[in-house]
C-alpha cells in the first residue's frame, strides 16, 4: 500500500533523482573545497600563508580554475557558506563558474559536534535548527546537494548504541528537509581511523552504523534515489601493526556495502580518511575491482587528497598551480 502522507511530489523525486546521478556520472566524483575558515587557516599555516579572507579566496580560485579539464573528473564541490558568496578576481562567483563546467555546487549543512554525556566522549552534530530556511536560501543562491558529517570512533565502549543511534537520527532528518527543499543529501557517517583496531572489527562497526542510518531514513521517508552515501572505507586503525593490502580493504568495504546499503542508492563516495593520496586512489581502484556485486557507482569525495601536494610545491617554487593537475591525472590512471 503506499504510503497516505508523500513526503515529496514526482517532480521533486525527478529533480532530485537528476542531480545525484549527475554528480557521480561515469569517471566523476566530488571535491570537498568546504573547509571552514577555521580549518582553512590550518591550511594556510602550513605553507607561511596569513589566513585572510582574500588569501582563502585566492586559495579557492586556484583551486578551482587553474586544471581546465576539472569537469571531466569532478561531478560536485561541496562549498562552505563564505565560498559560496566568493567571487573570483574578474568578479565571477565561484558558483557560476563552476556550474558553466557542469559542475554540481554542494554546501556544507552541518555546525560541528556536540557532546553525548554519559559516553566516553561520543558526539552528534548540531545544525537541525533553522536547517529549512538555510536549505532554501542555499538552494535560491544556486547550491544543489548538502552534505552532513557525522563522526563515530572506534574506542573502549565505543560506538556506543547511543551514538549510533543519535546520529543515525540527525542525518535522517537532515536528509529529508534536504529533500524538502531540493537539495540532494550527501549523507556521510564516518567511522574514525583512529586507534589500533583490525579491519574486521572496523568491518563490523561500519557495518552496525550503516545498517543503523539506513533504517532512519526509511522511517524518515528519505527518497534514497535521491542521496549519495559519503562513507569511510573499512580499514584498520592508524595504529594496527597489521598492514592490509588494497585487496582486502575492497573486499571488506564491498561486504560491508553489500549488507547494509539498498541498490536504490545513486552512488557511494568514498572520503580519504587521513589516507596518503597513493593509498586513497589504490583502495578506490580495487574497490572498483572488487568482485562482489555492486550496484552503485563508486567514486570519491576527497578534500586533503587534493592539498597535500601543494604545499610540498608551495615550499619548493612558491607556485601553488601545479599541484591540481598532477593530483587530478592520478585519478585518472584509475578510471572509475
Amino acid at each position: 500500500m503506499a504510503h497516505r502522507f508523500p513526503a515529496l511530489t514526482p517532480e521533486q523525486k525527478k529533480e532530485l533523482s537528476e542531480i545525484a546521478h549527475s554528480i557521480v556520472a561515469n569517471g566523476k566524483g566530488i571535491l570537498a573545497a568546504d573547509e571552514s575558515v577555521g580549518t582553512m587557516g590550518n591550511r594556510l599555516q602550513r605553507i607561511k600563508v596569513e589566513n585572510t579572507e582574500e588569501n582563502r579566496r585566492q586559495f579557492r580560485e586556484i583551486l578551482f580554475s587553474v586544471d581546465s579539464s576539472i569537469n571531466q573528473s569532478i561531478g560536485g564541490v561541496i562549498l562552505f557558506h563564505e565560498t559560496l558568496y566568493q567571487k573570483d578576481s574578474q568578479g565571477k562567483l565561484f558558483r557560476n563558474i563552476l556550474k558553466e563546467k557542469g559542475i554540481v555546487v554542494g554546501i556544507k549543512l552541518d555546525q560541528g559536534g556536540a557532546p553525548l554525556a554519559g559516553t566516553n566522549k561520543e558526539t552528534t552534530i548540531q545544525g537541525l535548527d533553522g536547517l529549512s530556511e538555510r536549505c532554501a536560501q542555499y538552494k535560491k543562491d544556486g547550491a544543489d546537494f548538502g552534505k552532513w558529517r557525522a563522526v563515530l570512533r572506534i574506542a573502549d565502549q565505543c560506538p556506543s548504541s547511543l551514538a549510533i543511534q543519535e546520529n543515525a537520527n540527525a542525518l535522517a532528518r537532515y536528509a529529508s528537509i534536504c529533500q524538502q527543499n531540493g537539495l540532494v543529501p550527501i549523507v556521510e557517517p564516518e567511522v574514525l581511523p583512529d586507534g589500533d583496531h583490525d579491519l574486521e572489527h572496523c568491518q563490523y562497526v561500519t557495518e552496525k552504523v550503516l545498517a543503523a542510518v539506513y533504517k532512519a531514513l526509511n522511517d524518515h521517508h528519505v527518497y534514497l534515489e535521491g542521496t549519495l552515501l559519503k562513507p569511510n572505507m573499512v580499514t584498520a586503525g592508524h595504529a594496527c601493526t597489521k598492514k592490509y593490502t588494497p585487496e582486502q580493504v575492497a573486499m571488506a568495504t564491498v561486504t560491508a556495502l553489500h549488507r547494509t546499503v539498498p541498490a536504490a542508492v545513486p552512488g557511494i563516495c568514498f572520503l580519504s580518511g587521513g589516507m596518503s593520496e597513493e593509498d586513497a586512489t589504490l583502495n578506490l581502484n580495487a574497490i572498483n575491482l572488487c568482485p562482489l556485486p555492486k550496484p552503485w557507482k563508486l567514486s570519491f569525495s576527497y578534500g586533503r587528497l587534493f592539498r597535500k601536494r601543494p604545499r610540498k610545491v608551495a615550499r619548493r617554487n612558491g607556485d601553488q598551480r601545479s599541484f591540481y593537475s598532477n593530483n587530478n591525472q592520478n585519478l585518472k590512471k584509475y578510471p572509475l
